[in-house]
Parts: C-alpha cells; structure tokens; sequence
C-alpha cells in the first residue's frame, strides 16, 4: 500500500533539505500541517555536503550573482537568486545554530571549519519542520495520477499532491546524484539540455605532456578559451594545480563546463595558459630583453618556480643563461604567457563537483519553481541547468532555488492537483527575519 504525503521531495542533499524546511515552516506559518516526506537513495546523507569545500563546507560567496553562474540565461537565474540572497543564507543559518566567516576570497564556511555542522543544521530543521526522511529508498519511476503523483522506490510505493525534485546532477554518483533526476523529469514531459557533462572538474593532457612532470606545483595563471576563430569566450585567473594526469586548482576547474559544452558546438576550441598573470607576450620579451645579463631563468624565477622556469626555457628551446636570439627569446614569451593545452579529456563525474545541464529555467515557472509542462512539479538544485564557478555559488543557487520551491509547493498544496503554484511572497518575508 501507497504511502501518502502532501509534498513528496525527491532528494534529501542541500536543495531537497532546503525545500523541505520552506515548504514545513510555510505551512506553520500558515497554520496549514502538512504531511512532508522526503526521499534519498543514499544509506548516509549529506555526502556532497560533507565532502564539499575541501571537509569544510563553502556555504555561499559575499558577493553573488548571475554572473557567476552558466547554463540558463542571466535573467531567468538572477530572479530566483534574488529571492533568497547571500546574506539570507547568513541568517538563515545563524539561527540555525551555525556562525558563518567570510575569508578573503569572498567565501563563507562555518566558523567550525567542518561540513559536519552544516549538514547537521540542514537535518535538524528539516525535521524540525516536519519533514520525514525515508533512505535509502531510491525513486525508480514517477507518474503523474488524478490525485497528484506516484512515485515507485526500492523502499515501497509513495503518493503526494505536489511534488519537488531536488534529487541532483550527476557529479559524485556514489552520493547517489547519478542522473536519476534527469531521467524522472524526462519522463514527466521535460526536456533536457544537451550536452550534460562534468562541471568544476580537472582535465587531463596526454600522457608524457611536459606540464605533467610538474605535478604538485600550485600557482596563479590566467586561462583564456577561444574560438577556433581566435575570438575569447572565456577567461579566468586564480591558483592553478599541475598533476600527473593534468591540470586542476579553481582556474581549470572554473573553465571546464565552458571547454566541454563549447568544443560540441566548435571542435577546434583553444585552451591556452598563461604563468605570469598580467603579462603578454611584449611585456614579458621585453622583460626577458632587459634581463639579458642574467639569463631567462634568472629572469623567470623572479616570478616562477626555478623548475618552471627552467622548463619553460627547455620546452621553448631557449638557452637558461646568457644571451637570447630574438627568435628563442620570443618563443619563450609566447610560451610562458599563452601555454597551448592539448586537453585530451576530463576527470568525469566521479570527481567534478557539479553538472552542466539539466532541465532549462525556461520549462519552469521562475516565482515558484513549477513546472510549465507537470503542473504540480517542483524542481530545485543541481537537476536544473544552472552551474556556477567555485566559491560556493552552487549552495547558493540550492539555497535559493530550494527556498522558492518549498515554499511555493507548500502554497500549492491547498489548491487542485491539477493548479498551479502561487507565490511565496509571504514566505520570502519570513526569510528575510530567519
């Protein structure tokens, strides 16, 4: 026999424990109970949280904005971001018994430095809303009933009038965010954009590349994608991480969705690094033109590591010491601040922190995160296209989305399976004193 709610969340990561809590407090605020169940396919919950941030949890950014995020467009992503701020997510977890700092990056992790504590606070006031947690009981199938939904799961058959599908991308499968979620949007009339693949993600080089044999070196570079018509799509500086298979650190991880979706639309994409941030390759001829006397490495070392240095002199075929033909000099410039990466591949989704793709913000209703083809259908988190860089911009959008979605789900539930959800202004009000 069915086990029936009035809101079944699919999904029990940040997202899903996100909706659930809105969806129960505007209920009590509301003094409407209602009977709120969630579902995870995993035996211990929280993995992405816990793992996120190095252990440590990067909660959400000072500063965040559409611009930081890819896949939908900037207006529809802006007015969900902008119905649960950053400062919202302070608050919200604040009183959640959890004290965010905010290092110089612009980042936010607990004060306790452990993703422990966040994942606690999520549990804690979901179920203190009201929310049933029921894992692992993985949704294998969902189909849309006179009633509302029926959702079939390895821990027995559950109905719900409304429905809110947070279930995840496909990044950290073992987490249980496998595609499911996709597949169960699909089969409720949704489309999904193509191509899905790994986003905040290491890439790989060839076997044997020189920059490999620097694996362990971390340092700031700028990363430039171009189109194969030379023009730039796409730049970004920060640390960077030379490994035995590649390259990582949060430039390379920032431009990865933007390498892998771009080069299905153009193969002939270029990847270049630059090791001297600022630099190009006048500026730096002419440093190399004025450090003459003491030689390229001497030079390059002011700014670079002895071994990059002395690599980048081998690679370009240009003395270490003594003079420089223009020729070499040139080429080494070019090289230290336009590295060609030959990019053979990605590490995949076993170890990308999120996914790129997804349902489109345009199949959704943007005040209440319904959907526009199953009225009755939430969506929120990572199973929408929407991605952001690192930094913590990715809670974010599941702080956001999954507030709009519970809250507005709550709302839907008095009304007809069939109606759709009305806005959650009220309970926006309530965010902004959490």
């Amino acid at each position: 026999m069915a086990q029936p709610s009035d809101i079944l969340v699919i999904g029990a990561g940040a997202a899903g424990l996100f909706a659930a809590t809105w969806a129960g407090r505007t209920a009590a605020a509301a003094g409407r109970p209602l009977s709120i169940t969630a579902l995870d396919s995993a035996r211990k919950l929280g993995a992405k949280v816990l793992v996120a941030g190095g252990g440590r949890c990067n909660v959400t950014h000072e500063r965040v904005a559409e611009a930081d995020y890819a896949g939908s467009t900037p207006p529809a992503i802006r007015k969900v971001l902008r119905r649960f701020s950053a400062a919202d997510t302070v608050a919200f977890f604040h009183a959640a018994g959890v004290a965010l700092k905010t290092e110089e990056t612009g980042k936010l992790f607990p004060v306790s430095d452990s993703a422990r504590t966040v994942l606690d606070a999520l549990l804690r006031e979901a179920v203190g809303a009201g929310t049933r947690i029921v894992h692992p009981a993985r949704v294998t199938a969902i189909e849309q009933t006179a009633e509302g939904f029926l959702a079939t799961t390895e821990a027995g058959p559950f109905t719900a009038r409304r429905v809110i599908l947070a279930s995840g991308g496909q990044s950290l499968p073992k987490s249980g965010s496998d595609g499911s979620g996709f597949r169960l949007a699909a089969s409720l009339g949704h489309t999904l954009t193509s191509p899905i693949v790994p986003a905040l993600v290491p890439l790989v080089l060839p076997a044997g590349h020189w920059i490999t044999g620097l694996a362990g070196l971390t340092l700031p570079t700028e990363v430039t994608l171009r189109s194969g018509t030379g023009k730039r799509l796409f730049a970004t500086t920060g640390s960077t991480l030379c490994t035995h298979v590649g390259l990582s650190g949060p430039a390379i991880l920032d431009v990865s969705r933007h390498w892998l979706v771009g080069r299905v639309a153009d193969p002939q994409l270029t990847l270049t690094l630059n090791w001297l941030p600022g630099e190009c390759l006048e500026s730096l001829d002419q440093l190399l033109v004025a450090g003459q006397r003491r030689g390229a490495v001497a030079t390059l070392r002011e700014r670079l590591t002895d071994r990059l240095a002395r690599t980048l002199c081998e690679q370009a075929a240009a003395a270490p010491a003594g003079d420089l033909a223009r020729d070499a000099r040139r080429r080494l410039a070019a090289l230290a601040t336009a590295t060609p990466l030959s990019i053979t591949g990605d590490r995949g989704f076993t170890v990308a922190e999120a996914t790129a793709g997804g349902v489109p913000l345009a199949e959704i209703r943007l005040d209440t995160m319904e959907s526009r083809v199953c009225p009755g259908l939430f969506l929120a988190g990572e199973v929408l296209d929407v991605d952001g860089r690192i930094g913590g911009f990715n809670f974010q959008w599941a702080w956001a989305s999954g507030f709009v979605a519970g809250s507005a789900a709550t709302r839907a539930a008095a009304q007809p399976a069939t109606g759709t959800a009305a806005d959650g202004d009220a309970a926006a009000s309530m965010a902004s004193t959490s």
